[in-house]
């Protein structure tokens, strides 16, 4: 462990955790495998992990499901106390918490340390939300009998989430389930699993009792993993982050036992710039949804239709401000934008370029993999995409902003609801009708009108379509890991 903790060059290295944790305990495999895990930036080995399987998922929901027995019965008030202390404590360790984002998942320093206090802010929102779990007097049509509800948390709840976010897409989660007074079972994504352990860490100096939270890490063995946290019947809840044919899967598993299920999946979102917009504003919104993270987050612009009569402008401003940005390694104070997570990812932008180029498309900028080490592709503009473009069918996760002609606000909407997705949509504009008449009509969960920005722990965070089931975040959030009991008192 040593090692692997001077690698990450930690004020804290006891952050740095290289083991699964059961029950209270830091544990290794039954078999012994681990999981390697490297930088994007550079490719180099960062540390291992264990590789576990179907025994240690088992053995984790088990300790869960003996831990529930207690932490349901806590107040929420003791509840409440907890995660404040939780989070305070990644407050105060903000620096190496966001250092670990940078070298495991490759986004910027400032991006790191961003989504360490973002993540932060969701233990903070829910602790708040626990105390206000309320229920309800319901007026009764017999004078003998007094009806109300109340809310209980719905029992083990196996969290699942992707690389993207490695610390935010875990708080968004366990923050909700902890504060309802659920327990759970975490399967981190190998690619970034350090910041999730680290959490761990932190919420067990917190004072989160023995089986509450358990982490299970695999990368081989995800199928079956998968499967068990899914069709197990003593896991009442499932909450998956992560792209829509993984989700149906999970979904069709989680339907043999009928429990709760809340997906976030995947997104094409479009971002649609009309002729009266502010164009300087809409420009920075669209490097802003487009660009952040390199482009892979699921609610990044993926399709920018921009009006005719303003479309050679926006294209020029937006080619000169991405030409001007400087990718390297996320450690580096220079470094606006980082790598993509995996050569897999690299292979994908090639590929929708490729395409759309071969189909008209012209590259304003980019438009080509670094040749340097590590997962780099160059921040890319292309104008002119066509209709038929694998863009406009595909998320690409990636640096790859793909600008759209169109001509009128009933087109553009067409367009932009031709998706079986529906994540999140943008558009600028400054026709106050227009507002209201476009925020309505997109097919999305969420709307940005003249933002590029949609995150915040106090907002509900989820999709329509295939994009998704549920909400996270917001007072909606914490009532997806409760349930609504009817209490009807007779005799009265």
């Amino acid at each position: 462990m040593a090692s692997t903790s001077n690698m990450f060059g930690l004020k804290d290295s006891s952050l740095i955790k290289t083991q699964g944790y059961i029950d209270g305990k830091w544990v290794d495999s039954k078999d012994g495998a681990r999981i390697t895990v490297t930088n994007p930036a550079n490719d180099k080995e960062l540390g291992t992990v264990p590789e576990m399987g179907l025994t240690e998922t088992k053995e984790a929901i088990d300790a869960a499901s003996r831990a529930f027995k207690t932490w349901k019965n806590t107040t929420a008030k003791h509840r409440h106390d907890i995660l404040l202390k939780l989070f305070r404590l990644m407050q105060e360790n903000s620096d190496d918490l966001g250092r670990i984002i940078t070298l495991e998942n490759g986004k910027t320093l400032a991006e790191g340390k961003g989504e360490s206090a973002y993540s932060a802010s969701f233990f903070e929102w829910f602790a708040e939300e626990a105390v206000r779990t309320y229920g309800e007097t319901i007026p009764s049509p017999f004078s003998n009998t007094r009806n109300v509800t109340i809310r209980q948390p719905v029992g083990v709840v196996a969290i699942m989430t992707p690389w993207n976010f490695p610390s935010a897409m875990i708080t968004r989660k366990l923050g909700a389930a902890l504060a309802a007074g659920c327990t759970a079972v975490i399967k981190p994504p190998p690619e970034t699993p350090f910041s999730c352990l680290a959490i761990t860490e932190l919420a067990r100096r917190a004072g989160v009792p023995d089986g509450v939270i358990n982490i299970v890490t695999t990368q081989k063995n995800v199928i079956e993993v998968g499967k068990e946290m899914c069709e197990s019947k003593t896991v009442k809840k499932v909450s998956f982050t992560g792209s829509t044919p993984v989700a149906k899967l999970l979904y069709g598993m989680s339907a043999s036992t009928l429990k709760k299920v809340s997906i976030e999946a995947g997104g094409n979102a479009p971002f649609i710039v009309f002729g009266d917009a502010d164009i300087e504003q809409a420009v920075q919104g669209a490097i802003t949804s487009k660009f952040r993270g390199s482009g892979q987050t699921c609610i990044c612009a993926n399709r920018i239709y921009v009006q005719s009569t303003v479309y050679a402008d926006f294209a020029c401003r937006l080619a000169e401000k991405v030409s001007a940005f400087k990718v390297g390694d996320g450690l580096d104070e220079k470094t606006t934008h980082g790598p993509l997570i995996h050569e897999r990812a690299v292979n994908k932008v090639a590929k929708h370029v490729d395409d759309a180029v071969s189909k008209g498309a012209q590259i304003l900028v980019g438009g080509k993999r670094l040749d340097v080490p590590g997962s780099f592709f160059g921040p890319t503009v292309l104008s002119d995409v066509p209709s038929n473009a694998l863009i406009n069918d595909e998320e690409t996760f990636g640096p790859l902003a793909a600008l759209i002609k169109f001509q009128t606000e009933d087109e553009v909407i067409k367009l932009a609801n031709a998706s079986d997705v529906g994540l999140s949509g943008y558009f600028f504009s400054r026709d106050v009708g227009r507002v209201w008449r476009v925020a309505e009509a997109l097919e999305v969960g969420m709307v940005g009108a003249n933002t590029g920005m949609l995150s915040h722990a106090s907002f509900p965070f989820g999709g329509v379509k295939e994009s998704g089931i549920g909400r996270e975040g917001g007072r909606h959030g914490i009532e997806e890991y409760m349930t609504v009991k009817l209490i009807v008192f007779g005799g009265i």
